[in-house]
């Protein structure tokens, strides 16, 4: 399935299966610490979302570092070795089908386009991650790491969990791909981000740690920093969200607070998706806003250097300067409307 160009090339691409390997499993142990159902079902599971960043970035013939690093994963964890391989096949494929219709819906790993993120959503995050949580559940089932009057609750957590893997992690991965430090940032800059990345965090701790619901302080957060920081602030602040509202819903604090699992999970997994939703969608919505501007500029730039160059062909009693032709206009027509 790997490029056999040469030797060197074999070596690269097996380096780079074993590294996709790596992170799968290092992100899973990180996601484990918060599981809720099983020992290995989890409100997020960071290794969904690494998976199909590789995917978008690498392709998809690297695939096979997502089925070692789930079966390594899975192997200390799940009920029996039919059980792991199953679970294993299940999370390779969810994230190879999500890449697969993103690719057919012309996905653009930039996520600058409103498309770009609903895409992202709807078939890389809810559609296709039907898959892995259909196939593990199942497999927990029949393998009798589950009665089958939990299989509806552990699917759901499996498929939120998978989900918000994508719609939390993937976007930070892509961002990064082409993200640079601003060095030369103007210090105001750099203030602003800090004052948001700790507002964020403090207001996030407030509201859960609050017996009084207060989750919806954060959405002002969020849309700031889509609307001065666009995707890279969006998704970092999202992130900071999420995490501090899983690690609040693990502990029972705040509004998570005696309530069942069900409970705490559909409350959980609502705020956490509405505040991915809201990062990402209104970030791509100001990136395409700023892309127009920016190719409207241009235009006008354009035209206003095609008409110097017809102005300074034309005979010299036909020319007409294009400030005295267009500008007097425009001044009448703005006085007028304001």
């Amino acid at each position: 399935m790997l490029n056999n160009d040469g030797p060197r090339s074999h070596v690269m691409n097996v380096l780079r299966v074993l590294a996709v390997a790596g992170a799968y499993f290092a992100a899973a142990k990180v996601g484990l610490r918060q599981e809720l159902v099983g020992g290995q079902v989890t409100p997020l599971w960071p290794p969904t979302g690494i998976a199909l960043a590789c995917l978008l970035l690498m392709g998809v013939r690297f695939w096979p570092g997502i089925t070692l690093g789930a079966f390594l994963v899975n192997l200390s964890i799940g009920p029996t070795l039919p059980a792991v391989v199953a679970i294993s096949v299940g999370n390779t494929l969810a994230p190879v089908c999500a890449y697969l219709m993103l690719v057919r819906a012309r996905f653009s790993i930039e996520l600058d386009r409103l498309r770009d993120a609903l895409a992202l959503v709807f078939l890389g995050a809810l559609m296709g991650m039907v898959i892995s949580a259909t196939v593990g559940s199942g497999a927990l089932l029949l393998a009798g790491g589950l009665q089958s009057s939990d299989f509806w609750p552990t699917w759901s957590v499996w498929w939120a969990g998978d989900a918000m893997g994508v719609l939390v992690i993937t976007p930070i991965l892509l961002v990064l791909r082409t993200s640079r430090t601003p060095w030369d940032a103007h210090l105001s800059r750099w203030i602003e981000a800090i004052a948001l990345a700790v507002g964020t965090l403090l207001v996030t701790l407030v509201a859960t740690m609050s017996s009084i619901n207060l989750l919806f302080l954060v959405f002002p957060f969020l849309i700031w920093a889509a609307l001065r920081f666009q995707l890279a602030g969006a998704t970092a602040c999202a992130l900071i969200v999420v995490t501090v509202a899983i690690v609040a819903a693990a502990q029972g604090s705040g509004p998570f607070a005696k309530h069942d699992l069900f409970l705490n999970m559909v409350t959980l997994q609502a705020f956490n998706g509405a505040a991915s939703l809201t990062a990402l969608l209104l970030a791509a919505i100001i990136a395409e806003r700023n892309q127009a501007h920016d190719k409207l500029e241009q235009i006008c730039t354009r035209l206003m250097e095609v008409a110097d160059r017809v102005d300074r062909h034309r005979p010299a009693d036909q020319q007409m300067p294009l400030q005295q032709a267009i500008v007097p206009g425009t001044v009448r027509h703005e006085r007028h409307t304001g």
